[in-house]
């Protein structure tokens, strides 16, 4: 049995005051379960920025409420992720930030009788004033009065992105970086909400499809890629089906955080080896998924990645 399996003993791990991220990353990587899971993504991360594979970043779930918005920003501008797929939630929230708007923490044990008297709105223990929806509101009828001609998605989130002024903002550090972002379900927010009701009185023209060979064609020309799915959804589909039409037949490097179990056979929770019988992840890539929430391993995950690549 030793000498057919690839057999390593655990390594048990110790934790020292004043030990680094990276530090407690590598303490974990010779233990089992969750532990040896996040370490393997931290260096599967690494393998994936040092081999200059083009970095496919799907977001989904309420990141930026929670508070991972500067994390984000910065893994754009420092090349971390070289295409962003996210849902509009997250670009509507990362809007309002930039508007001036905050999230504000709460508990998940206060009525939402009184968080609707208070005009509170709630995503778990984030609180989010119903005021700043209404400065949103206004800021993109703004910016839609001046779309003057068709669009596809990905150039009307660009276009929405110019609008902000905020370093820390993930769109306007995607726009600085000149990294693409799609938003497949964009109707799906607030943003199409208030594109759609724009359009009853005044022209808005955006294409659901044009952008999609743009996609394509990023996938089709990239010599290595690599993705990062946090939770599932319309992003990580989106960037999985690209490889359907791609000759590389799948990803060479994948990373999944997810809390879904993929007993009930629900995308979020699908495993690689499921991608792996579609051609989406090549069958040698270097593939882990992480069974946990988010909000924990991606700041680990990265905090571990900018020791390794001092910066």
């Amino acid at each position: 049995m030793k000498k057919e399996l690839p057999l390593k003993p655990i390594k048990h791990a110790k934790i020292i005051a004043g030990m680094s991220v990276d530090e407690l990353i590598h303490e974990l990587d010779s233990c089992a379960f969750g532990a040896g899971k996040l370490a393997c993504a931290a260096r599967i991360y690494e393998n994936m920025v040092n081999s200059d594979s083009l970095k496919f970043f799907g977001l989904s779930g309420a990141m930026v409420p929670a508070g991972m918005r500067q994390i984000i920003s910065d893994m754009i501008r420092d090349g971390y992720i070289d295409v962003l797929v996210t849902t509009g939630a997250n670009l509507v929230h990362d809007l309002i930030e930039s508007l001036g708007g905050n999230h504000y923490k709460g508990t998940e044990d206060i009525g939402s009788a009184f968080l609707k008297k208070h005009r509170l709105n709630r995503i778990f223990d984030v609180f989010l004033p119903e005021e700043y929806f209404e400065t949103l509101e206004q800021h993109l009828l703004g910016v839609y009065a001046k779309m003057d001609k068709g669009l596809n998605i990905r150039e009307f989130i660009y276009e929405i992105g110019k609008s902000v002024d905020d370093h820390n903002s993930i769109l306007k550090s995607a726009v600085d970086c000149n990294v693409p972002v799609f938003c497949p379900a964009v109707q799906d927010s607030m943003i199409g909400l208030h594109a759609w009701l724009y359009k009853q009185t005044k022209p808005l023209k955006v294409d659901v499809f044009d952008d999609m060979r743009e996609f394509m064609d990023i996938c089709y020309s990239a010599k290595k890629t690599g993705a990062i799915m946090i939770g599932g959804g319309v992003p990580k589909n989106f960037i999985l089906q690209s490889m359907l039409l791609s000759s590389k037949g799948g990803f060479d490097y994948f990373i999944q955080i997810t809390t879904d179990r993929p007993e009930p056979g629900g995308l979020s929770g699908a495993t690689f080896e499921e991608a792996k019988s579609w051609d989406k992840v090549k069958e040698s890539a270097k593939a882990v998924t992480v069974y946990s929430d988010a909000t924990i391993a991606l700041p680990l995950i990265i905090a571990s990645l900018r020791e390794r690549l001092k910066g």
